[in-house]
């Protein structure tokens, strides 16, 4: 593991301001569509959104519970499970077995899980390494990422630098991207079936697909 993974270093003040302009209410709407969709979800349905959404923005009343995504405080049964917007993948494989393990356990049987993430083969294949940046800019700083794909570990490092009003921060985060084999793998592993990979409108994947989303049934 490149570094070990601090929730609240990655997942500050600093990350939701500078993805404001991306994760906006059109981005949301189409997210929450495509879930409801390739998820079956149906109204009265119970949904574990994990890690979660800014429900409070939105008006919407939910359960809240902050917790270990390798021991979740919940226990369900719920008929669906949503990790979406590369959420998965911040631990070593073992540890992220553990996290597909407690979503097939809060599941009912026949229950969904469905996870949005990088395509592994999408993203290396339009991979630049470092020094190479992405720079995310905002009215009053920048966020600069610099990342390298290990090719040992299958994890995207990434050195994440912001500048704001006049002040600095770094964030040090890898990412485990799988290939559809070991998706395959992990999930039935973790006591999945039906396992399926396609775009966010069910399409089929190819090597210009950059993001997944992976579904299976407990």
């Amino acid at each position: 593991m490149a570094h070990p993974f601090e929730a609240d270093e990655l997942f500050d003040e600093e990350y939701l301001h500078f993805y404001a302009s991306i994760l906006g209410d059109e981005r949301s709407d189409a997210d929450t569509a495509a879930a409801i969709s390739l998820g079956g979800i149906e109204p009265g349905m119970r949904v574990l959104d994990a890690p979660c959404a800014d429900a409070a923005a939105r008006g919407v009343t939910v359960d809240l519970h902050e917790g270990d995504l390798r021991a979740m405080p919940v226990d369900g049964p719920f008929d669906a499970v949503v990790c979406w917007f590369t959420s998965f993948g911040y631990f070593d494989d073992d540890q992220n077995l553990e996290v597909l393990r407690e979503f097939r356990r809060v599941l009912r049987p026949g229950g969904r899980l469905l996870v949005e993430t990088l395509s592994h083969d999408g993203f290396v294949r339009s991979f630049t390494e470092a020094p190479d940046a992405i720079v995310t800019e905002a009215t009053d700083g920048l966020m600069v990422d610099r990342t390298r794909f290990d090719v040992v570990t299958g994890q995207l490092v990434c050195h994440r630098v912001t500048v704001r009003d006049g002040a600095s921060r770094e964030a040090r985060f890898a990412i485990r991207l799988l290939t559809i084999p070991e998706w395959r793998r992990a999930l039935e592993d973790a006591g999945f079936a039906s396992v399926r990979c396609t775009g966010d409108a069910g399409q089929p994947v190819d090597l210009e697909t950059f993001r997944v989303v992976v579904t299976a049934v407990a």
